[in-house]
């Protein structure tokens, strides 16, 4: 889901009668009805062609509806009018970041040097910067976010995950805790606080985590199948099962999924110690690497 932040129109502004269409076409988004949004700037465009607002808001629109070429294109074609304006900028490069478009990088550089107290272009920043191993830099720039906007969750939650890239796990834990306790319902930090807890080797303290992000993400396959396995490992093993169940219920007939579910099935059967041997040292590091890695 896009961010919050991502979804208001730039502090410069446009011209005012682009501004009046984004404003409309922000009503739409407001209510996630990304068609609804996605017409109203693309009938903009027809009046004002190439502005990069109007560009920018649609690859948004669009990559909601799953039209993520078509959305990477139109963040490229913003940045490719030059804007000036820090969150235009900030918006369209960490878009483009999780297409791994090298145009990212200056987008989300030239933000935080244009607006260096604008909570948005600093992390973006350092988001960027933490998945390209620049760890020193990461922190810098997420520190600086940190220092602007200490009860931001995003901030937070990105500060934790570039420390956790980094190896420095009982720092990140800190920091996912504290996203955590901002907002309970984080089910994202809430997951990554229970898996930097496993990697840190404290089942203990990462079971009721993964028990409380399996119950918010009850969608997600892959959170019901963790905490299946902590369930295990811990003794509760009917509870572990059920979780398993839930998981099966939610796969499709992707071979990958099924495999998954099989290999895990086969570590519930073996009992407590193969649970958690599997747990700690195969399935839970791959999923915590695979989320920190993802982009915000």
């Amino acid at each position: 889901m896009t961010d919050e932040i991502s979804m208001s129109p730039a502090p410069q502004g446009p011209v005012p009668e682009v501004g009046e269409i984004l404003d409309r076409a922000l009503e739409f988004g407001d209510e996630e009805n990304w068609d609804g949004m996605a017409e109203e700037l693309r009938e903009g465009l027809t009046r004002f062609p190439g502005d990069p607002y109007l560009l920018c808001w649609l690859g948004i629109a669009e990559r909601e509806l799953g039209l993520e070429g078509v959305a990477a294109e139109r963040f490229r074609q913003a940045l490719e009018q030059e804007p000036r304006d820090p969150v235009l900028l900030a918006t369209a490069g960490n878009a483009l970041a999780s297409f791994d478009d090298p145009a990212a990088e200056g987008a989300l550089r030239t933000a935080a040097l244009l607006a260096p107290d604008l909570v948005q272009a600093r992390w973006m920043y350092g988001a960027w910067l933490a998945r390209e191993g620049m760890f020193e830099e990461a922190l810098a720039e997420l520190e600086v976010a940190y220092a602007l906007a200490p009860d931001d969750g995003v901030v937070l939650t990105e500060r934790g995950t570039a420390l956790a890239l980094a190896d420095r796990l009982d720092e990140a834990v800190v920091f996912f805790g504290e996203a955590v306790a901002l907002d309970s319902e984080d089910s994202w930090a809430r997951m990554l606080l229970g898996l930097a807890h496993l990697e840190s080797g404290d089942l203990e303290s990462a079971l009721p985590e993964l028990l409380e992000g399996a119950r918010q993400r009850e969608e997600e396959a892959e959170a019901q199948l963790l905490a299946a396995l902590a369930l295990v490992a811990s003794g509760a093993e009917d509870s572990g099962w059920e979780m398993l169940e839930r998981a099966r219920l939610l796969v499709d007939q992707e071979l990958a999924d099924l495999v998954e579910i099989l290999e895990v099935e086969e570590q519930l059967e073996a009992g407590a110690e193969r649970a958690e041997r599997f747990l700690r040292e195969d399935f839970a590091p791959l999923a915590f690497r695979q989320r920190l890695m993802q982009r915000p």
